[in-house]
């Protein structure tokens, strides 16, 4: 019981002397000498109260901080005194506390840091050694934890100051000390058993999320992208919650930020594992780990990692990635209707159209789905872009439209404009010449109500307007929508200014088509220029300039040769386009080998052929060309030979059924009735191939059986369609 009481009445003594040791600093008073022999240095008041600063003497009846009080009283129980920086970092705190930035700022200053940061490594590293060595050493450490807690959170604290007082580059430095001295002292991470105070793992948390803060509001985002990698890279300790967080902001910074990170240090890598070659990789690597950490319940799931990812995902290509995430998520994780609208998204940008199709039909297909409309518009779309299932994608559009009544006029326009763009794909494989007219008056009424529902002009609204006009031979008013196609995308595309080259040269008008694309050429990038330069060569063609064509084709193709060398290791969005490139190369090859059988240079037709087998043996194309040279050395059986293996390819292939019916009228021995099956075969698929109008009125024309009228007619359309004939199909 003595025992006990001399314990209590020892501790009233410290927590007395301690409040009055705080009050005197307040009041500018000094502790007298019997009570105990601190210096005017240990109590780091006499430039503090001359600052003006501090509090005034009608304060001192302010209620002190328990908080502080205790703090306190651990550093003086363990240590039997307080020193000058534990002083003032009480009292910086106290003020801080307050409200008093400037004068916490002012009293944080006058800590000498860089005196005490050895003494606090050496703490810190001895309090995390094994007990069997601790137990060996008989040296005390320099300073009690409490006092490297509390020396830490001044510094913290003087961070947070000069942050509210707008000097970032200052609070990042202060912040960075923090981290430079735990990191110093535990080179091997901050250990899972140090328990010994929580406040000071509690600041270097703080401190670890703070770094990049201040960095981003200095400006200095290579700062940024190093201080969060190493929050991460270097152990903590911190907890799954603010480990996540950090994650989470820094795929954020590398997505958004504009700036480009550096790949990490090999060193800090495990060998054999991933190393990020630029931001988007990065930042993948980071969502997918948080996405992880959802899945397995580690941290909240936070729906904002899926629409990171996918932006992410979108950017680099890779959206299977993505789809294989969401199919791994659990199905209370996500919203049916999310999840299917998403991964249709995804199979569409990874061409599979019809599986993203097939996704949104088992989700529309339930009744119990109501509210759908963004379903209904990319069901739509797919069918209008892929001309697939056309009769179910009017019906998903004219279904958007009724629920769309009463809404957003702008998205009943897109609604319109797709419905547009079906009728006129279904008037094309109509058979009635009343039922297509029908169809096409359909498609432009709706075509032109999405063009007025627009507040603003729409491209992609004006582009099938456009080539609803052109493929109607409306020409004027065509060329007037591409004008205005070419205005909007304001040479961001290069759709616009082919599209007005082709009605110029509908129109005739070589010249003026040729001055189109050589402006075009002008703002467009050298790897953009493939379809441009493509076009120019027809439109020499078309002027009877062969040779011209033929320099022309050449370049293009060397450009092309440069293009894939330089590819290398590119993501997917660029392997992509280098794909479409070497489709682009063998057709070029076809135009080639066609050029020089105009010229009658067999050879070089060859190696043209050639050439373009070594790309792709199984194309249609190759073999209408190959029959052609054939044709054109009088090897008819041969010639019919290669338009019938280019039909085996691909039995729609419009211009093979035109030539095989051609060479079986000149032939002879086969009768009519086929070669009109193949003519009327190719108009069923193009109605405005004047070549197919003009053989079958030669063919009627032989045939005593028909009237010279059906004659007639077709060689007026094949005359009308070819004075509006472009160089190539519109669409």
């Amino acid at each position: 019981m003595r025992a006990k009481s001399l314990t209590s009445k020892r501790e009233f003594s410290i927590r007395g002397k301690l409040i009055k040791m705080i009050k005197c600093v307040w009041s500018r008073e000094q502790l007298s000498v019997d009570e105990r022999s601190y210096s005017s240095e240990s109590l780091a008041t006499r430039d503090y109260s001359a600052s003006g600063y501090s509090s005034r003497p009608g304060d001192t009846d302010t209620k002190l901080d328990n908080s502080n009080i205790e703090e306190a009283e651990s550093s003086l129980r363990e240590s039997g005194y307080l020193n000058y920086e534990e002083a003032r970092a009480l009292l910086g705190r106290l003020e801080y506390q307050k409200g008093n930035t400037e004068a916490a700022l002012h009293v944080f200053e006058g800590i000498d840091i860089s005196a005490v940061v050895p003494k606090m490594k050496i703490s810190i590293s001895r309090r995390c050694e094994p007990n069997k060595r601790r137990s060996q050493s008989d040296t005390v450490p320099p300073m009690s934890m409490h006092a490297v807690s509390l020396l830490l959170e001044a510094v913290f604290l003087k961070a947070k100051s000069l942050q509210t007082l707008g000097r970032f580059q200052d609070a990042a430095q202060s912040c960075k000390a923090i981290l430079d001295t735990v990191e110093s002292a535990l080179p091997e991470g901050w250990p899972e058993n140090f328990v010994s105070d929580c406040k000071l793992h509690e600041t270097v948390t703080n401190a670890v999320e703070l770094l990049p803060e201040l960095w981003k509001l200095a400006g200095s985002p290579q700062d940024v992208i190093s201080s969060f990698r190493r929050a991460l890279l270097y152990n903590w300790n911190l907890d799954s919650e603010a480990t996540a967080r950090i994650q989470k902001e820094f795929a954020l910074f590398l997505l958004y930020s504009g700036c480009e990170a550096s790949p990490p240090a090999l060193r800090s890598q495990l060998d054999g594992s991933f190393v990020p070659r630029n931001n988007i990789e990065e930042a993948v690597l980071l969502l997918l780990i948080l996405l992880r950490k959802s899945v397995l319940g580690s941290i909240v799931w936070d729906p904002s990692i899926i629409d990171h990812l996918s932006f992410a995902v979108s950017v680099s290509g890779e959206f299977m990635t993505l789809a294989q995430q969401i199919e791994e998520l659990l199905p209370e994780t996500m919203e049916s209707k999310e999840r299917y609208y998403t991964l249709a998204l995804c199979y569409c940008g990874e061409g599979e159209h019809m599986i993203a199709l097939d996704l949104l039909r088992n989700f529309l297909n339930n009744r119990e789905n109501l509210d759908c409309i963004q379903e209904l518009l990319l069901a739509s779309k797919i069918c209008a872009d892929n001309m697939v299932c056309v009769e179910d994608g009017i019906k998903y559009s004219c279904k958007a439209i009724s629920q769309l009544y009463g809404k957003c006029m702008q998205v009943v326009a897109i609604a319109n404009c797709l419905l547009g763009v079906l009728l006129s794909a279904k008037s094309r494989s109509v058979g009635s010449e009343s039922e297509k007219a029908l169809m096409q008056s359909e498609a432009l009424s709706a075509l032109k109500a999405a063009e007025r529902m627009m507040r603003e002009n729409d491209p992609y609204i004006v582009l099938h307007l456009c080539l609803e006009y052109a493929e109607q031979r409306k020409l004027s008013i065509a060329f007037y929508h591409a004008k205005k196609l070419v205005k909007l995308e304001g040479g961001s595309s290069i759709t616009g200014y082919i599209l007005l080259a082709k009605i110029l040269s509908a129109q005739k008008k070589f010249v003026d088509a040729e001055i189109v694309i050589d402006a075009a050429l002008d703002q467009s990038g050298k790897w953009d220029q493939g379809e441009l330069l493509r076009t120019k060569a027809k439109l020499r063609i078309a002027q009877g300039k062969l040779k011209n064509a033929v320099e022309t084709y050449t370049f293009l193709l060397a450009v092309l040769q440069v293009q894939n060398k330089s590819l290398g290791t590119a993501n997917k969005v660029v392997k992509y386009k280098g794909n479409r490139d070497r489709r682009l190369e063998m057709e070029i090859w076809h135009d080639l080998a066609n050029v020089y059988t105009a010229l009658s240079q067999w050879q070089d037709a060859e190696v043209c052929l050639a050439k373009s087998q070594a790309i792709n043996p199984y194309s249609a194309s190759r073999w209408h060309s190959t029959g052609l040279l054939y044709e054109a050395r009088g090897l008819h059986q041969e010639a019919l030979k290669s338009f019938r293996k280019a039909l085996d390819i691909d039995p729609n292939h419009v211009a093979s059924l035109i030539s095989t019916a051609c060479i079986l009228r000149q032939l002879g021995g086969q009768s009519s009735s086929l070669v009109r099956s193949l003519l009327t075969d190719a108009l069923r698929l193009d109605r405005t191939n004047p070549s197919a109008w003009y053989n079958l009125g030669l063919l009627y024309k032989a045939d005593l059986g028909t009237s010279a009228l059906e004659a007639i007619e077709c060689f007026e359309a094949a005359v009308f369609l070819e004075e509006s004939s472009p160089i190539e199909p519109f669409r």
